[in-house]
Formats: structure tokens, C-alpha cells, sequence
């Protein structure tokens, strides 16, 4: 194995790297994985202005045209590895785990190649192709190892991703997910909640559930109403103020999920469910399990329990055989259902998915008509909803990144509990010394826009947290993987006596 390089003290120097990421939460919280492991492995994070020893890509294969990007950012960083042969790609995801060997062949200057099936390997794999001087391609057929049971160095000293499951057993015709990250595995009730507890003792105030489809948790161990009983969990979490999951299927939404939300008081108002079409026709194609009917009952339950909750949604315009009438069902359950924000999305043609091979595929131009048309609906829509909350009292926990203008307003910007995005001014006698991300502030909202809202005033009450203390210090969470395996929640049930006899 090729030492690592010498300072001119004599002690080893840490090797440099970069993460690139691509796509959901789910591949933002697995490169806070790879970089704990990383970081355990010896590696430090690069700077941004010197080229790094080490470069990983964390892909996604759902986006459109996400193996050009791929393939073009690795084309621009030839020379860089030319002029510096010692650094090293790497190349993991949801893109990688489709095309495997492919990539080394378009791109034989990349030294590793691993899946999502593996991301634990990547240390190993990477000193293996610095030993043996050639591309290392690891791409497993299952999981193995649980992503959670290694440590993770978190983006943020306030939120942070928790993971409950991997994979999907869902059937989406436009959605290649289940084939790259496999059946759906769910974790342990235990080992979640200490993971919580884990970013809690950190400071994190704030977390956030995921799954690919979050309400379907459970289903592995045999406990339909696993979901709705985490979450009354997560309220015995002393420190915990917010919770928030994404996304929930439809389908397997239940009214106990409802009630744990409306009951467990650090549960945030806030709901995250795709939609994606608003025709029954449509949603059988993309073989959704709902109908547009049983979407707006579970709506008006949401909102008959917490009149405050702020829905959001995806939409998918164009999908194909979708004809005019269609997608005025999806105009029509819009309408109705009110939504807070929607992310919309022009159909693409996602190789290796059914509906890539359906009769029907629709003219661009179709497409972007009727993007156009849903977009303005839901912007007026947004808009209007916003107005509803200007004079309204808001607690906000105190974000960074959030506001690109914030340096020419002096605004700071931060998140309301029902997940709105709200710029305010971190002024007035109440403020502690000074405000920092990661602290919880109290304002009242004076204008409402179609994707945020403003806060002008004086703050009415400002609380220093030791998430802020950590965001000005520059100090991240770094959290150990979490193997407990208890089997459900509270204390563990009282094991029985043995019985003589055959076990079975």
C-alpha cells in the first residue's frame, strides 16, 4: 500500500476531499456518511481552492440527462487528474449502481466505482485502487450493511436526517428507485431513536424522518402501526423540539399517523405528500395506488385535526398518454387541495422504467404549456395561502443558506414550524447579543410572498441555543452508526423462561 505523504516534521499529512452530491435527501444524508467515514479513514475536508486528493460523486439516476452531466463533469476533470495522477474520483449512486463497469470504460481516468448497495466500502476500495494502481468496481445486489450503522459527519449543528428505512416496494412506473436501491428494509425502533437522541446530546433541535415511503415503515417487522409510533416516540425525546418525515405514500397513510401528529407536540404541522397526478386514469398508468378522491379525504383529515398544517406535494405534467382532460383533473384536485408549495416536474423519459417504453410519449411543447399553466395556478394559489399568515406570530428556528439576498437586506432567514421559509430582520431589544443559525427566534410576519415570507418588525423574543453556539464556532455533528436492535419501543419485553422441547 502506497504510504501516505510526509510534512516536513516527519507526521503523516491528511489527505483532502470533496463530496459532490446529486438529487434527494436520501443521497445528501448517505454523503454525510461517506464523509464520516472518510474522516475516520484520515481524510480531512478540502478547502474549495486547492485541488483535492480525493473527489467523490454521489449520483442520482432520476433526474433527466443525469448520465450526461455525470460524464461531462468527469470529462472536465481529465486534465486535473493528469497534472495531479495521486488524486482520486470516485463515483457512487444511484447512477452507479444502474451503469457499473460502464463508467471506468467512458471514464478510465475514475479509480472507484461503488453502489448504493456499498457505500461502507469506500475507504477499502479507495486504498485498493491506490495499491494495485488500476479502477476498482464494487456494485452489490443487496444490502448489506445498513447505511446507519456508520458514522456520518452532518451538514448541519441544528437539523439532521434520520433514516428509517432504504429502498421501496412500490411499483411507480416512472420511478427507477426500487431497481437501484432495492425492497424496502426498515431499521429497528431503537436504533432510530438513539440515533435521535445521539444528535440531540450534539444539540440538533431539529429532525427529520426518511424513507422513501416513510408510512410504510414497519411493514418488515410486522407492525402496520410502526410509523405513527415513532413518532409519538420521538415526542419522549427531551431536547427534541421538531420533528418533521418525508414522504408518505397515500396509500398506506393511516388516521393513527394523523393522531400522533396532532398529539406529540414537537411533531411539526407539516406535510410533505406526493400527489403526482390528478387523473385516476393517469395514476392507475403510473400504477399509484390511490385515487384522487382518497387523497382529498386524507387532506381534509389533516386539516380537520390541525387547521394550521401546511401541505406540499410533487406533480408530474406530461406523463405519457396524459391528454387534456387529464390534466385538467390534476388543475381540478390542485385547486381543491390547496397547497402550501408544489414541486412540479416535466415528464422525462427515464431509461430502464416501464413508462419509458408506453405509447404516448407527448411533444415537448405540450408539456411545457401545461407545466406553465400548473405552475401559475399553484403560484397564485401559494400567494394566497401566504397572505393568510401576514400578522400572524411566528416562531422561526434560524437557518443558513436559505436566503441569497439576506446580505443585501440584512435579513436572516429561518424555518416556521409548518416548514415555511421566512425572512426577518435580527433586530430589536430582545436579541441576545446576536443571532445565529441553530437559535430560535419569535417574530410576526408582515408580507407574504408566493414562495416565502417576509418578517420586518423587531423580534419579539430570541433564545441562544447550543445549535447556535456550534454554528459560530463552525462545529458539525459527528455522529457514531447506531446498532442497538431493540425490537420495539419503550423498555424491551421481558424474556420468557425456556421451555423443555423443541423450539420450533
Amino acid at each position: 500500500m502506497e504510504p501516505r505523504p510526509r510534512t516536513l516534521e516527519g507526521e503523516m499529512s491528511a489527505r483532502t476531499y470533496q463530496i459532490r452530491t446529486f438529487g434527494c435527501q436520501m443521497n445528501v444524508h448517505d454523503s454525510e456518511r461517506l464523509a464520516g467515514q472518510l474522516e475516520d479513514a484520515g481524510y480531512v475536508p478540502g478547502d474549495g481552492e486547492a485541488t483535492p486528493d480525493l473527489i467523490v460523486f454521489n449520483t442520482c439516476a432520476v433526474r433527466e440527462n443525469a448520465d450526461n452531466k455525470l460524464y461531462g463533469t468527469l470529462g472536465h476533470l481529465r486534465p486535473q487528474k493528469t497534472a495531479k495522477p495521486d488524486m482520486q474520483i470516485a463515483v457512487g449512486g444511484c447512477l452507479a449502481q444502474k451503469d457499473r463497469g460502464e463508467i471506468v470504460k467512458r471514464a478510465p481516468w475514475v479509480d472507484v466505482v461503488f453502489g448504493t448497495h456499498n457505500i461502507g466500502a469506500l475507504p477499502t476500495l479507495l486504498e485498493r485502487a491506490r495499491h494495485n494502481a488500476e479502477a476498482e468496481v464494487e456494485i452489490l445486489e443487496s444490502l448489506e450493511t445498513f447505511p446507519s450503522t456508520l458514522p456520518a459527519k452532518r451538514d448541519s449543528a441544528y437539523a439532521g436526517w434520520v433514516s428509517i428505512s432504504v429502498g421501496c416496494n412500490n411499483t411507480c412506473t416512472f420511478c427507477i428507485v426500487p431497481a437501484l436501491r432495492g425492497k424496502e428494509r426498515d431499521r429497528r425502533p431503537g436504533e432510530i431513536l438513539a440515533e435521535v437522541e445521539a444528535l440531540v446530546a450534539e444539540g440538533v433541535l431539529e429532525v427529520t424522518l426518511l424513507g422513501q415511503n416513510v408510512n410504510s415503515y414497519g411493514v418488515e417487522f410486522g407492525d402496520r402501526l410502526a410509523f405513527g409510533k415513532l413518532l409519538r416516540a420521538c415526542g419522549s425525546v427531551e431536547g427534541l423540539e421538531r420533528v418533521r418525515f418525508t414522504s408518505p405514500h397515500p396509500a398506506a397513510f393511516t388516521e393513527d399517523v394523523i393522531d400522533a401528529m396532532a398529539e406529540t407536540p414537537n411533531v411539526c404541522h407539516q406535510l410533505h405528500m406526493p400527489l403526482q397526478s390528478g387523473s385516476d386514469r393517469v395514476l392507475r398508468e403510473m400504477k399509484r395506488s390511490y385515487r384522487s378522491a382518497r387523497y382529498l379525504k386524507i387532506l381534509d383529515r389533516v386539516r380537520e385535526s390541525m387547521p394550521d398544517a401546511a401541505i406540499t406535494t410533487d406533480i408530474i405534467v406530461g406523463f405519457p398518454g396524459e391528454t387534456e382532460e387529464d390534466f385538467q383533473a390534476t388543475l381540478d384536485v390542485v385547486a381543491q387541495a390547496r397547497f402550501s408549495s408544489a414541486f412540479t416536474f416535466q415528464y422525462s423519459i427515464r431509461p430502464g422504467t416501464p413508462a419509458a417504453e408506453m405509447d404516448g410519449q407527448l411533444p415537448k411543447e405540450v408539456v411545457q404549456e401545461r407545466y406553465e399553466r400548473l405552475v401559475q395556478l399553484q403560484n397564485d394559489i401559494s400567494w394566497d395561502e401566504n397572505k393568510k399568515i401576514v400578522g400572524r406570530r411566528v416562531e422561526l428556528l434560524v437557518a443558513s443558506g436559505e436566503g441569497r439576498k439576506d446580505t443585501e437586506t440584512q435579513r436572516m432567514s429561518g424555518r416556521a414550524r409548518d416548514g415555511r421559509l421566512v425572512h426577518f430582520t435580527p433586530t430589536g431589544s430582545l436579541v441576545d447579543r446576536a443571532v445565529r443559525p441553530g437559535d430560535i427566534v419569535e417574530t410576526v410576519v408582515t408580507y407574504g410572498a408566493p414562495h416565502h415570507l417576509v418578517a420586518d418588525g423587531d423580534l419579539l423574543s430570541h433564545r441562544r441555543t447550543k445549535a447556535g453556539d456550534n454554528s459560530e464556532a463552525g462545529l458539525r455533528p459527528k455522529t457514531n452508526g447506531v446498532t442497538l436492535g431493540l425490537p420495539g419501543f419503550g423498555a424491551p419485553a421481558v424474556t420468557p423462561e425456556p421451555v423443555s422441547g423443541c423450539a420450533l
